[in-house]
Formats: structure tokens, sequence, C-alpha cells
């Protein structure tokens, strides 16, 4: 019999495992950058992470790393000048071209991103970070800052993360919706699924 305790991931949906959560590690230096940014501006709602959280995940491991900073709309060109005063390597929404002419250079580059509305935060040691379910739908619906994890690779983040974490699909589709992707990402959520049991 296999152990375990049952773990809700949706309204009436519930898996058998050991409810782990996704807890990202983040280091010294954004701790800092975060606490900078509160202090500036107190009542901005912020999110912050490092792509490098995406290496557990992954087959093949990307030589770069993006620290995502991802604010109120309204407040993104804000940020970046108050970053880009003391920072380097600071982009704000930047479209591939950039990414591949600037960014792909350095090693560990600041991009500053408008916040989804109700998008799926936690707070980790005082940092207000991603979600696994932030996390996988980010990774579906961009492309372009995401480019090193699509293709087979984004199956194997899917397939990985669904085997080391609890995770809440409803949480994850209203997430999608509000990026206007919720049809596409269930329909990818669906193909995953069915593969996974296939390999089981």
């Amino acid at each position: 019999m296999q152990s375990g305790i049952l773990s809700r991931i949706g309204r009436g949906k519930f898996t058998l495992g050991k409810g782990r959560i996704f807890l990202p590690e983040f280091s010294a230096k954004i701790k800092t950058l975060f606490r900078d940014l509160q202090r500036q501006f107190p009542y901005l709602q912020i999110c912050i992470w490092n792509t490098s959280v995406l290496n557990e995940l992954m087959l093949h491991q990307p030589g770069r790393f993006y620290t995502l900073v991802e604010v109120d709309k309204e407040a993104t060109q804000s940020v970046f000048y108050f970053l880009k005063e003391t920072k380097k390597n600071i982009f704000l929404e930047p479209d591939a071209k950039i990414l591949s002419l600037y960014a792909s250079a350095e090693k560990e580059t600041i991009i500053i991103n408008s916040l989804v509305s109700e998008a799926p935060v936690q707070m980790i040691q005082g940092v207000v970070t991603t979600t696994i379910e932030k996390l996988l739908v980010d990774v579906f619906c961009d492309d372009v800052l995401f480019a090193a994890q699509q293709g087979r690779e984004k199956e194997t983040i899917f397939r990985e993360a669904f085997e080391k974490y609890t995770i809440n699909e409803n949480k994850m589709l209203r997430y999608a919706d509000r990026r206007r992707k919720k049809e596409a990402f269930s329909n990818y959520l669906n193909r995953v699924s069915k593969f996974r049991q296939q390999t089981l």
C-alpha cells in the first residue's frame, strides 16, 4: 500500500503524495534587492525570483539566469530607473532581439516586468516570490523570456514539477486565464498528463 497524505490540488481534486510545497531558494542579493524596493516603493506589489530555480526541473542547464522583478504595470518604469542608478544589466520588458543582443553575454541580468493582477505568489523569508503554479504558467506563456525552457525541456519541467510538488490546478488555470492563455494551457496540461500516464 502506498503511504502518503491526500493533498488538495483543485476544487474536489486530490492527489496522493507527500504534499511537498515548492519553496524556491534565493540569494542574499535577491533579499537585499527586495528590501531596497520595498523601502523605495512601500505600497507597491512586488514579486522577485531568479530563473535558476528552474534548474532542478530541467534536463539541460542554461548558462545564464535572469532575476525577474515583477511589479504593478504603472510602476515598471519607476522601478527600472531606480534600479538603474545602482545596478548594471537591467532591462525593462525586453523583447527577443534585446535579450539576444544585450543580455546574452551577461551571466546575471535583472529584468523588470509587469506583475499580472492576482498572480499566485508566496512569501518566503520576508520576500514575495513565485509559486510553482505561477512558474509553470509563466514558462508556458512567455517563450521569449523562457526560450531555454521550451520544447522538450518544457515537457520535462512540467513532468518533474508534478512528480516533485503538490500543484493546485485550479490556481494555475485562473492565472493562465489572467494571462489570456487558459484554453491553450489547459490543452497542454491534458497532453502532459496523458504522457505521464503512459510512462508510469
